[in-house]
């Protein structure tokens, strides 16, 4: 984890869940856990976070809340699934009002199978998270200097 260079920040959004996944989320902040010793911090403003965690599946009432969040992310940005309902649906997959796992409306980049999932198996798809967004940073710094590059090649 020497490549993370601020500490993270996570969002959290609980789509339509039993909140189970919620509950190992809030675990995952507890001392037994301790996800802030990786530097981790729970951010209620999705302008300030780069992680956003998502419990539950994605119904008709909260498609609009979900997309407004990722959209005021700043960029690059990383979305976990966490639990099976998030991934596909989960038991509650054939409910008329279930569109399904929250990939069918944003982009998700690491998912955390589970029902519900563990807080280890949380932590370790967070981290995973953090690889992404490592890699999405990196990929944002060397577009300028790749079309600097190419201007000076072009000028010689």
């Amino acid at each position: 984890m020497s490549y993370v260079t601020k500490s993270p920040w996570i969002i959290h959004y609980d789509g339509s869940s039993c909140n189970g996944c919620d509950i190992e989320v809030l675990a995952c902040l507890t001392p037994m856990y301790d996800v802030e010793r990786f530097g981790i911090i729970n951010t209620g403003n999705p302008k300030h976070a780069d992680i956003f965690l998502v419990t539950g599946s994605v119904n008709e009432q909260n498609i609009t809340v979900v997309q407004q969040i990722y959209e005021q992310m700043p960029e690059p940005k990383v979305v976990v699934a966490i639990g099976i309902c998030a991934t596909s649906g989960g038991i509650f997959k054939e409910c008329y009002n279930i569109m399904g796992g929250i990939d069918t409306v944003i982009p998700v980049d690491v998912y955390v199978p589970g029902c519900a999932a563990r807080p280890e198996a949380i932590i370790d798809g967070v981290v995973k998270g953090l690889g992404v967004l490592e890699e999405k940073r990196a990929a944002m710094d060397k577009k300028p200097v790749a079309a600097a590059e190419v201007k000076e090649k072009e000028e010689a």
